[in-house]
């Protein structure tokens, strides 16, 4: 059984959804995927997420009732606010990945719901979670120029991704309809606004300074909506950021960087920097805005800190191999 928690505690778990995530309506599914854990005996609660920031509220209030177990459905952004919730509790997060992009889930290789099979997706997912490992992960922790800090699952950075966010953000439903390329051609619209951007980076004592296009704090291998492997042999619980810094200033410059991290070849070029550290700070001219799990995430100056196991992740058996240091734990035992 699970460890830590009085017996009614063990079978106790919230679902946390957020109803405006992908391009199909959640709230049938949502049903459908706690009754799947309750025919293993847990007790599931649905909370369904009223504003942003409201699932890292309700994640927490899971954690203080001593819940064992939080699924949260929705996109990156949603999962990044419940893992914010859970930062430093013995609480379980189950990631549900239901939103456009999903980049968290092709990271776990979960079934993913689609307008056109939703269900059958959704019951994948959930029965592939119901068989996997608890494992501890690392989690970002970020300041921003305000002083606000809170924890990222993913990646955090700024520059075009920050840009991007900024400007797109929340999205309209029509391009949420047409996933990864109702993003492409939003981004198209905009990208010739993106202003030049100086930056002096600091990782780990080490400064960097040029003219970028991008600077991007990875806790994962994914990026860009799952589409490039940015990072393909980090791991998730090695105690280090993969921070990347693109040298460059213009659009042109951008796609072709694209192209190289589509095809793989992106760690041979000299216009590309990667360095491995726990503490980052970003300052750039001019001010620019921030992005964490593709979430606004305030303007430059930017302040990374790793924190080091510092979430409980459930983890299907899908995952890529090599993800993780330690092989983890059954969830029942």
């Amino acid at each position: 059984m699970i460890t830590g928690l009085n017996v009614k505690q063990e079978r106790q778990a919230t679902l946390i959804y957020n109803p405006l995530a992908g391009p199909a309506n959640l709230i049938a599914p949502m049903e459908l995927v706690a009754d799947i854990w309750r025919a293993r005996d847990w007790q599931v609660e649905i909370q369904p997420t009223q504003a942003p920031g409201h699932a890292t509220e309700l994640a927490r209030q899971a954690a203080a009732a001593g819940h064992a177990l939080v699924m949260a459905a929705g996109g990156d952004g949603t999962l990044g606010d419940v893992a914010d919730g859970l930062a430093g509790t013995e609480t379980i997060m189950a990631p549900l990945p239901v939103g456009t992009a999903n980049s968290f889930g092709k990271e776990l290789r979960i079934p993913r719901p689609t307008l056109f099979d939703q269900r059958h997706k959704l019951f994948q997912a959930a029965a592939s979670l119901t068989a996997g490992r608890v494992h501890r992960v690392d989690l970002g922790f970020t300041c921003d120029s305000e002083g606000e800090g809170r924890h990222w699952l993913l990646w955090a950075g700024t520059g075009a991704d920050g840009f991007l966010v900024d400007e797109l953000e929340p999205r309209p439903k029509w391009s949420k309809k047409l996933g990864s390329l109702g993003y492409f051609v939003q981004g198209l619209a905009i990208a010739p606004r993106f202003p030049a951007m100086k930056a002096r980076v600091t990782v780990d004592g080490h400064t960097f300074e040029d003219d970028l296009l991008l600077v991007t704090v990875n806790n994962c291998r994914l990026y860009a909506g799952g589409m490039l492997a940015l990072s393909p042999h980090a791991r998730m619980d090695d105690g280090l950021f993969e921070v990347w810094l693109f040298r460059g200033d213009s659009l042109v410059r951008a796609l072709g960087y694209l192209l190289e991290a589509k095809l793989g070849y992106h760690h041979s070029d000299p216009g590309i920097t990667l360095v491995h550290g726990r503490h980052v700070t970003i300052h750039t001219d001019p001010v620019m805005p921030c992005q964490a799990d593709g979430e606004r995430a305030g303007y430059t100056p930017l302040v990374c800190e790793i924190k080091p196991g510092a979430l409980r992740l459930l983890v299907p058996e899908t995952a890529p191999a090599g993800l993780f240091t330690q092989r983890g734990e059954a969830l029942e035992q």
